[in-house]
């Protein structure tokens, strides 16, 4: 007698994100108005033919159909997040699927404070584990809402999403490396090897923001590590603006980069809920 053998239908990979509709936070790296374009001349000793003059969130739009709504401003931080999901909720109420968040740089050019995610102040609870039930006095903590910080601003905007939109996806993107840019005799930007003038450096802000995951139970894709984007070095300069005056804004071929981290790390996550 033949052994019998197992036949199972190959089913077609679908990735979780597939005709999405997303709607995009953040600042000028998000913000549709700043169109990031090809480098000219283009790289001899690279083929960029079909690379666009497109954001990330574009990349994704043809790869996977998605529906971006795009709300990212040019030069906002963290503190800009709830006006931009008021914006979205006027504009879509719940009819969409999911959100991310991609800012952070412009906290730290500007000198915003990390704070603390929690403030601590005692409180009478009754407790009992093994024993008469007891009023004892206890630190209570409760989440930080000081936006004059880095934390209180991530805390003020990650609960008015979860209150605004409980039931959708809700994913963080950390900053990506920069180096020197300047677009004026008043907006000069030091590269990433100096502090600000808190004596905070861009990965202080970076570790920051990847502690939201556990504060507020959101997914973060650390871009900052997994991108591979690093202006610092001379060779990576093709991927930003102008070597010699943008090494902070990605072009067209910077952000195919990001799209393709983040066509694959969303593949991990679901979209709908």
């Amino acid at each position: 007698m033949m052994a019998a053998v197992a036949i199972f239908a190959q089913q077609p990979f679908m990735h979780p994100w597939q005709g999405a509709r997303v709607a995009f936070f953040g600042d000028s790296i998000t913000d549709s108005r700043v169109v990031p374009k090809n480098p000219a001349p283009l790289p001899k000793d690279n083929d960029w033919t079909g690379i666009k003059d497109s954001h990330y969130w574009g990349y994704l739009q043809e790869w996977l159909g998605i529906h971006p709504y795009v709300y990212g401003v040019n030069g906002r931080q963290w503190d800009d997040i709830p006006k931009q999901a008021r914006r979205l909720e006027e504009e879509h109420g719940q009819e969409f699927d999911a959100i991310t968040i991609f800012i952070g740089t412009n906290d730290y050019i500007s000198d915003i404070p990390l704070g603390e995610w929690y403030d601590s102040k005692p409180e009478k609870v009754i407790t009992a584990l093994g024993y008469p039930a007891t009023e004892i006095l206890m630190m209570k903590r409760t989440p930080s809402m000081d936006g004059n910080t880095l934390k209180g601003r991530i805390n003020i905007a990650v609960s008015t999403l979860k209150k605004m939109f409980p039931e959708k996806q809700i994913v963080i993107l950390t900053p990506v490396h920069r180096a020197y840019a300047t677009f004026g005799k008043q907006n000069i930007q030091p590269e990433e090897s100096y502090p600000n003038r808190l004596g905070l450096y861009i990965s202080d802000y970076v570790e920051a923001i990847k502690e939201t995951a556990n504060v507020w139970s959101v997914p973060v894709i650390d871009l900052n590590a997994l991108c591979g984007l690093n202006p610092m070095l001379e060779e990576h300069s093709r991927y930003f603006s102008n070597p010699q005056t943008d090494l902070l804004h990605p072009n067209a071929k910077g952000h195919e980069r990001i799209a393709r981290t983040l066509l694959y790390q969303l593949q991990a996550l679901p979209c709908r809920f």
